[in-house]
């Protein structure tokens, strides 16, 4: 969940988001030798006298052939192998469906029989004191934590996105097509999120709350709700 005046990401609660982290600040220590080594030469520019009877520099004509394709090359492995990582979906303990509505959402457990449920923010006047407003659902989504869960996003009506930010998740909802990603939470908790696709006059209101929790309470959940 974010803080007040909070200028980095949520804590990471998934190793994607992890890695996703790491590779922002990986990415950000690149750009500071970038911006460090410009504002030397300018400043060395400034400062001395140069040259200008140098009519061939291949030398130099190397450096700024090679240097820059390190630094894309530093960039692009670490990022290939996150895009990757994010694209496997490896024997899922858990299936989850998620169908985006104007302007909510609804979940099925597909490896129950029956087990589904419509999901909306609750408005501001039967908000429990110490919930968050225009976060808080009726119904969340709850799940076993450190379990591989899939999660197969469509939509009824327009475009939606199902995205938590703190778990590195974010899958467009597209009508007519099914669009699925994993993820794994790392600890127990709640986690929120929003439609991240524009989808209309409510489209700030329909948020998603994930409930990660030890297998046992998941099983005594899922049994109660099928039952």
């Amino acid at each position: 969940m974010a803080n007040h005046s909070q200028f980095g990401f949520q804590d990471a609660s998934s190793p994607i988001m992890e890695e996703l982290v790491e590779f922002h600040d990986h990415a950000l220590m690149v750009a500071l030798a970038i911006c460090s080594l410009v504002l030397y030469l300018l400043t060395l520019m400034l400062m001395e006298k140069l040259s200008s009877n140098t009519v061939d520099a291949q030398e130099v004509e190397l450096v700024w052939t090679i240097l820059p394709a390190i630094v894309l090359i530093m960039l692009a492995l670490p990022s290939l192998q996150i895009l990757y990582m994010m694209d496997e979906i490896d024997e899922p303990d858990l299936t989850l469906k998620a169908i985006g509505h104007q302007w909510y959402w609804t979940y099925e457990y597909t490896d129950f029989k029956d087990l589904s449920f419509d999901s909306y923010m609750l408005p501001t006047t039967e908000l429990p004191l110490g919930n968050f407003r225009l976060l808080e659902v009726d119904h969340r989504v709850v799940i076993p934590m450190e379990s591989p869960i899939r999660i197969i996003v469509t939509a009824d009506d327009v475009l939606h996105s199902w995205a938590i930010p703190s778990l590195g998740v974010k899958t467009d909802a597209i009508p007519g097509r099914l669009n699925q990603t994993s993820f794994i939470t790392t600890r127990p908790g709640i986690f929120y999120g929003q439609c991240s696709e524009i989808c209309g006059a409510n489209h700030s209101f329909m948020p998603i709350v994930v409930e990660s929790t030890p297998l046992n309470y998941f099983e005594n959940w899922s049994s109660l709700l099928s039952s």
